[in-house]
């Protein structure tokens, strides 16, 4: 079966790690620091790592001050830890409705639903392409609200020239291995604002500071926890795997360029599908290749092109249909825009070591199930 997506590790990831193995660190030692500056000189701003991309963004969250009867304004086209990193702390998910165009969250849609509540807007860059943040900061700001990028999909991608990391207050990766780079499992959060990058790191640490001590006389030994942290470490091995696939992240950025540009070509003139789009300068490294498969041929398509060998894949399920919040009372039919994407997406395989021939086997299969 030919994956959707897969990780590209090759000899140099494996002396990094068998490097990592043979210090005196496992844990919490110096390649941690040097992976999370590693991730700064990508995204823009500084980071703190945490074990996947769930975690980052519950980390956010966190570190954002949400808390039980606040309101978290995100979109249903994403997986669920979007937004059950924020109902977990207790806060109250509201659901905006996405572009057609783009599948990120709609500017408009959010404008509607902030309230006076809302203590984040939580945008994600669908399939590697970044949400609108300038839009979308105008409006967080105006309810005080804090702006936070799931960029799961989009490390490397830029718009007009800024990268993702620093568009929004705080920005969370994943590095799980079908993402642009892997640490295996890992994320991070990045943050423009030192305060917000602060409380994040104290958060993924158990909560455990050393500075500003309520009793800092007791000895050098001394720790404090004054709010509650989860541990979220990263360990050394994971964070030597991800700065060795830093190193590779331009020719991993250009293949994906590549196929994507391919993809774009081989498939314009195939009839019932709509391919995704790029808007103007956005420079984008994209994680997916969404198409859309019109006339309610989806299902068809996925299971025709499951059965040729070719791991096709559905990116997302809304989230609201999932029972753990139907049971709170959200209903089908709220975000009308995102369940018609749901009910036409289709992601094709898309990964670096994927080889031309393989990208034309896709193209054909397409072609020969679309044309029956």
């Amino acid at each position: 079966m030919l994956p959707y997506g897969r990780q590209s590790i090759d000899q140099s990831d494996v002396e990094a790690v068998v490097s990592a193995l043979g210090s005196d660190w496992l844990t919490t030692g110096p390649r941690v620091a040097q992976f999370e500056a590693d991730i700064e000189a990508v995204a823009g701003a500084p980071a703190v790592t945490v074990t996947n991309g769930s975690t980052a963004l519950n980390t956010a969250y966190a570190a954002a001050g949400v808390k039980p009867g606040d309101e978290v304004v995100t979109t249903p086209m994403t997986f669920v830890s979007t937004a059950s990193a924020a109902a977990t702390l207790g806060a109250k998910i509201v659901f905006a409705d996405i572009e057609d165009e783009t599948a990120n969250i709609d500017p408009r849609a959010v404008e509607a639903a902030v309230t006076t509540r809302t203590r984040a807007v939580g945008a994600v860059d669908y399939a590697g392409h970044p949400a609108d943040y300038d839009a979308l900061r105008k409006i967080s700001e105006s309810v005080g609200a804090v702006l936070i990028g799931d960029a799961a999909h989009s490390i490397g991608s830029t718009v007009h020239g800024r990268p993702v990391g620093s568009l929004a207050d705080l920005t969370t990766f994943s590095f799980f291995p079908t993402k642009n780079l892997t640490t295996a499992e890992g994320g991070a959060v990045a943050s423009i604002r030192p305060d917000l990058l602060k409380r994040a790191r104290t958060y993924r640490t158990i909560g455990v500071v050393r500075e500003g001590l309520r009793r800092p006389d007791e000895g050098p030994w001394f720790y404090e926890v004054h709010e509650f942290g989860e541990n979220y470490r990263l360990p050394d091995v994971l964070c030597a795997l991800g700065s060795s696939q830093l190193r590779r992240l331009a020719a991993f950025k250009a293949r994906r360029q590549q196929l994507t540009a391919r993809y774009d070509e081989l498939l314009a003139d195939v009839p019932g599908l709509r391919l995704p789009i790029q808007r103007e300068g956005v420079d984008p490294l994209r994680h997916l290749y969404p198409v859309r498969v019109l006339d309610g041929r989806r299902r068809e398509v996925f299971e025709r092109m499951r059965e040729a060998g070719i791991g096709v894949q559905v990116n997302y399920i809304p989230v609201y249909w999932h029972p753990v919040f139907e049971d709170l009372g959200y209903q089908r039919g709220m975000c009308p825009v995102a369940e018609t994407f749901y009910a036409e997406q289709l992601s094709l395989p898309l990964f670096v070591d994927l080889s031309d021939a393989d990208q034309d086997r896709v193209v054909e299969a397409l072609r020969t199930i679309l044309g029956s």
